[in-house]
């Protein structure tokens, strides 16, 4: 298995250190594990409602209209059954082009597919296996690829156009290979803009640790055939709050706060904002 057939395996191949968020629970945090969350699939892990979290300001997002996943090439018939009673209308896939390409989304007739592959190609994968190895770089290597955020307008705003745009009847998924990197950093955008502080943020992106964990044992195994060590795939595989928090920090040292960035990024004035939460809020 080469460098780039790595990279693709694991989503942006961005990765954390194992921490205790490794180590947790579905019993833990009955906000992030609620048992509405998680949507079963045979053929799909980590495909959850974003719906339940609590708000700032006291409201709660709506359940059944956002959702987040893995990879979705192998959804079985049943499966495309199950999302048809979610009633989605768009999926924003966030892999590259050899990703979607190597391993095209399989969906229910009429949805709505859309490629937003801007910082797939941020990772250098000439050198990203070499610095994992040696364990003292991790946490440096991987809080630097979650710090580039110069691609995250052309990437995340279509999300929010898209939102803005549905109807309550309708909802929308989004994501990459596996549901942690990219699509845990467009759960971040989305849950921001709705209004749900940083730190339930970070145990929602923390949680991939549970949800992803039947197709990460699998990918560690044919990985190591890679070259690469067990621990060093095991961390690259983790989900580590430390590195979404690099990407609010990144953003409020570039922006000022996060509202900043997303009216000048996400282009969300204040009545788009209010829309947006006006759709998605109880």
């Amino acid at each position: 298995m080469n460098t780039l057939s790595i990279l693709c395996i694991t989503g942006c191949a961005l990765a954390a250190s194992l921490t205790t968020a490794a180590q947790t629970t579905p019993t833990s945090d009955p906000v992030v594990y609620n048992p509405k969350r998680i949507v079963k699939l045979d053929g799909a892990s980590n495909f959850r409602d974003l719906g339940g979290y609590p708000t700032r300001d006291g409201h709660h997002v709506k359940w059944g209209h956002i959702y987040r996943s893995a990879d979705i090439s192998k959804l079985t018939d049943k499966d495309l059954q199950t999302l048809q009673t979610l009633h989605l209308t768009t999926v924003c896939d966030l892999r590259g082009p050899q990703e979607y390409q190597s391993a095209p989304d399989r969906l229910p007739a009429g949805v709505n597919r859309i490629e937003l592959p801007a910082g797939s190609e941020n990772v250098n994968t000439a050198q990203l296996p070499a610095q994992l190895q040696k364990a003292a770089n991790r946490d440096s290597v991987m809080a630097a690829t979650y710090t580039k955020i110069d691609h995250f307008k052309a990437k995340y705003k279509p999300m929010f156009d898209q939102l803005l745009t549905m109807d309550t009847t309708q909802s929308l998924l989004f994501h990459c290979t596996a549901g942690k990197d990219r699509t845990g950093i467009g759960a971040a955008l989305v849950l921001s803009a709705l209004g749900v502080d940083q730190a339930t943020i970070l145990k929602d992106y923390a949680a991939t640790d549970v949800y992803w964990q039947p197709g990460r044992e699998q990918i560690v195994q044919r990985m190591k055939q890679g070259g690469l060590s067990e621990e060093a795939i095991k961390a690259m595989l983790a989900a580590n709050p430390a590195y979404l928090t690099a990407t609010f920090k990144t953003i409020n040292d570039q922006y000022g706060s996060m509202d900043t960035f997303l009216a000048q990024q996400m282009e969300l004035t204040p009545d788009k904002l209010a829309t947006l939460r006006a759709k998605y809020l109880n």
